[in-house]
């Protein structure tokens, strides 16, 4: 991935250093770095800094907190897509006796576990992991705050325990099966555990004074799954590409999908801005918008990674201080001002490689009951059903090769897509998970569940 400004129209690169000048100025931030990703590549780069004596840029590191989380779920997703473990297993399955071992990996993934939002005191991000050398330190007496697996509730030490079952199963430290698996794979140079120059220093700023103070920089210890890890906007760029398509060499397109799929409810205070949580992954729309990503904070630093996967565009936003800009929000601005002010081109259209007869003469209008559905063959390979008034249950579907098809999405993702046939061969009905639908509204020649009756539709004098 390379940086090339250029590649933005002027207007475009405008605004975007103007958002994040607005964020650093009125925020208070010694400094803030971010980064715009497109198509796959860096396209953008900004920086805005009076503090630390030099100018930040894609290279310089910042402590990215609870970012740290996503790159634990991947560890965890590369587990099972490697057949060691399987994501309704109880913890207590692989790591025994920590207390919490009804806990299924599925649920410590997604904050469902009901474990407690932190450690017992001391306050854990200013203090050092020492003071918490095992688990049972970071759990406490009362892990469990509320049922298994009925609410949402943000746990830093539910992703300590899925750092120890990384290790438990890696029989190696946490940290070294990350740089491994992950990081030199994907060309992560500049993320590590520990802080490498050039690095930006931790702030606090007074909150009715500028004026500043220096925050403490601790190793979390066995707590550092959960945020321990240093990164630059450079890195996390192409971690956002790997986040959006995958990358075979640590997780198929199929597996970062599954991530990026809300799997736990969203709390009622977030229910208005549409906020729930995937497998490691945070979930939000924003004015229209479907964002994902994670955002970070420690003592001294803030940071934030947002994707809009329909855009291709995302955007990576860090600043060293503890409290003050909103990088949530600049995030998803500066996703919506590429998106808007340079809409993505679509890939040209291009017919189907090889036509079957068999899968052709499946498409064209049917109708469940009496809603009207298109069914399309498209040149990927795939089907769509979608309803023609534009209203109702859609889905795309993946041919399984045996004349099925699988749902990918929506109400019938997992469903299975059948053509069921007379004796013959003629297509009687699609079975879609039980539901038939027919070439017209309750076709009386073909097998519709309950019957047809006899006369078929009739007028309101026509009464039986």
């Amino acid at each position: 991935m390379t940086s090339s400004q250029q590649q933005l129209l002027p207007g475009t690169c405008r605004a975007l250093l103007h958002r994040i000048a607005v964020a650093q100025a009125e925020g208070r931030a010694p400094s803030l770095v971010a980064t715009v990703v497109r198509d796959g590549q860096a396209v953008w780069h900004g920086s805005r800094t009076s503090v630390d004596g030099h100018g930040p840029d894609e290279h310089v590191q910042y402590r990215i907190g609870s970012i740290t989380k996503t790159f634990t779920a991947v560890l965890v997703l590369r587990l099972r897509d490697a057949g060691l473990l399987d994501l309704s297993d109880p913890l207590e399955k692989h790591l025994p006796g920590t207390g919490a071992g009804e806990v299924t990996i599925a649920d410590l993934l997604a904050h469902t576990g009901g474990l407690a939002a932190e450690s017992p005191a001391p306050w854990w991000e200013r203090t050092p992991g020492s003071l918490r050398p095992e688990l049972a330190d970071v759990l406490g007496e009362q892990p469990l705050l509320h049922p298994v697996g009925r609410r949402f509730h943000y746990s830093n030490p539910g992703y300590t325990l899925l750092g120890a079952l990384v290790e438990r199963l890696h029989g190696a430290p946490w940290e070294d099966v990350l740089r491994r698996e992950v990081l030199e794979p994907l060309g992560l140079e500049r993320t590590s555990a520990q802080p490498q120059q050039p690095h930006a220093g931790g702030w606090a700023v007074h909150p009715w004074a500028d004026a500043l103070l220096p925050e403490p920089v601790q190793d979390l210890g066995i707590m550092a799954p959960a945020g321990q890890l240093w990164s630059t906007s450079g890195d996390l760029a192409r971690f956002a590409v790997f986040l959006a398509r995958g990358d075979d060499r640590v997780l198929s397109a199929d597996t970062v999908r599954e991530m990026r799929t809300p799997a736990a409810p969203a709390e009622p205070a977030d229910v208005a801005d549409g906020v729930s949580y995937g497998l490691g992954m945070q979930i939000q729309r924003r004015d229209g918008r479907l964002l994902v990503g994670h955002s970070g904070s420690l003592p001294g630093f803030l940071a934030n990674l947002t994707i809009s996967v329909e855009d291709d565009v995302a955007a990576v936003v860090l600043a060293n201080c503890t409290s003050g800009p909103l990088l949530g929000a600049v995030g998803a601005d500066l996703v919506r001002i590429v998106a808007e002010a340079e809409p993505r081109i679509p890939a040209p259209w291009q017919p189907l490689l090889e036509v079957d007869p068999a899968e052709l003469e499946l498409t064209g209008q049917w109708y469940w009951g009496t809603q009207a559905f298109a069914l399309r063959l498209t040149a990927d390979g795939a089907a769509s059903l979608e309803p023609l008034s534009g209203l109702g249950r859609r889905s795309r579907f993946r041919a399984n090769g045996d004349g099925t098809w699988t749902g990918l999405e929506g109400y019938y993702a997992g469903e299975l897509l059948r053509a069921v046939r007379r004796l013959d061969g003629s297509v009687d009905h699609l079975d879609l998970g039980s539901f038939v639908f027919t070439r017209q509204p309750y076709d009386r020649t073909a097998s519709v569940p309950g019957g047809v009756d006899p006369d078929g539709w009739r007028g309101l004098k026509q009464r039986p």
